[in-house]
Parts: structure tokens; C-alpha cells; sequence
């Protein structure tokens, strides 16, 4: 299930999204960005659709992921 982000409270979306610059294996290329640049990084791909939040109803856990892998 997709989940709009703007449906989301700031506060869930925020910890949402530090969770997942905060991961072990989280790429950004070869330049180095701080937590605060990946954060609006990823606020803006999810603003413009190109980042979507993903809800596992299974295994009750959420996750950020791009358009092109849901398409897969």
C-alpha cells in the first residue's frame, strides 16, 4: 500500500525519513551530503512523486521507495 507523505504528521515523516538516512548501505553517489541535505533530499522526491512511502500490512512496517522499484 502507498501511503501519501503529506498524510503523514510532520513528526512521523520526519522520523521516517531519518531512519532512513541513518541506515547502514544508504547511498548518495559519489558526493557527500549532510543528514539535514539527504532529509530535504528525500523530502522533495517525495514531493514530487518520485519517492513514495510503502506499507507492508503483513509485516506492519513502513519504507521509502522509488517509483521505479515499485514498478518492478
Amino acid at each position: 500500500m502507498i501511503i501519501p507523505y503529506n498524510e503523514l504528521s510532520e513528526d512521523a515523516l520526519q522520523a521516517l525519513i531519518e531512519d532512513f538516512v541513518t541506515r547502514d548501505g544508504t547511498d548518495y553517489g559519489q558526493d557527500e551530503m549532510s543528514r539535514q541535505e539527504k532529509s530535504a533530499h528525500l523530502l522533495e522526491l517525495l514531493k514530487t512523486g518520485e519517492l513514495l512511502i510503502s506499507y507492508n500490512e503483513e509485516s506492519e512496517t513502513c519504507g521509502l521507495v522509488t517509483k521505479e522499484e515499485l514498478k518492478n
